[in-house]
């Protein structure tokens, strides 16, 4: 059997709501299934502010730092005419771009090219939100690449926090390998690269508990997309014992999540 549950985040509204299930359904931990939710979106806020810092650093970039595009609408500043590069994206009180509000400042330091092996870029959030939900931590993207046609990065959030719109807070941290499958012969062309993830852990913590998620199928994450749009993480802790499915490789906010017991609920982002 299959409920609807959505997940209104504030990507598209104002909150996390979730919608029970009828008396004759598995009960399922409600605090526990707003997690679920929670996870998804670090993981694709995580990835929102990875292409940001892969845009504004792309070396082949002619525009001044602070006239890259209407995809970044934030002024950006650069130090430094060699590396390490330090950006500023600062988006000010707000500023919006395809509904994704955003506003404080994202900190990028990059040690060297992102294409090159051992060159680190890191992202520090600083009174940054993205439509209301304020973000904390550190990401670090290493290039960890030992062959040149498989390029290869580990992403480490650390001190990860999420505060959502009524206050609830959700710390987070884990490592991701990274995987670059499409795009390779165009390394300063962005849209056409393709990432996958192989494996990969992490974990989020409540009030309630905590999950872990660990990757139990490739995720396929395009730069073109916003959302992870195709693999499965499995899910552990507390009432939660099941799998996130990503769907069939479309660019859309569906997921599915299926408890151990077999009843499936279909999740927007």
């Amino acid at each position: 059997m299959k409920k609807a549950i959505i997940f209104i985040t504030a990507i598209c509204a104002s909150t996390l709501m979730y919608v029970s299930c009828s008396n004759s359904d598995e009960i399922v931990n409600q605090t526990d299934t707003t997690t679920v939710g929670a996870s998804v979106l670090i993981d694709a806020v995580n990835e929102i502010d990875i292409k940001t810092g892969l845009t504004v650093s792309n070396t082949n970039q002619t525009a001044k730092p602070s006239e890259a595009g209407p995809a970044i609408c934030a002024n950006i500043t650069v130090s430094g005419s060699t590396y390490p590069k330090v950006f500023t994206v600062d988006y000010g009180t707000g500023c919006t771009v395809d509904q994704i509000k955003r506003a404080g400042k994202l900190k990028i330091t990059l040690s060297g090219p992102v294409i090159t092996t051992g060159s680190k870029m890191t992202i520090e959030r600083i009174d940054y939100s993205i439509n209301g939900l304020k973000l904390e931590g550190t990401i670090e993207y290493t290039n960890t690449t030992t062959t040149p046609t498989i390029p290869q990065w580990t992403r480490k959030v650390t001190n990860g926090k999420l505060t959502d719109l009524q206050n609830r807070v959700y710390t987070n941290s884990g490592t991701l390998t990274i995987k670059q499958t499409a795009g390779v012969d165009t390394p300063y062309v962005l849209e056409d690269n393709v990432y996958e993830m192989p494996e990969g852990t992490h974990t989020v913590t409540s009030e309630k508990g905590s999950l872990t998620l660990t990757i139990q199928e490739t995720l396929v994450k395009k730069y073109s997309c916003e959302y992870i749009s195709k693999g499965k993480l499995k899910i552990q802790g507390g009432f939660i014992n099941g799998v996130v499915d990503y769907g069939n490789n479309d660019c859309d906010t569906k997921y599915t999540y299926t408890h151990e017991s077999g009843l499936s609920y279909n999740l927007y982002m």
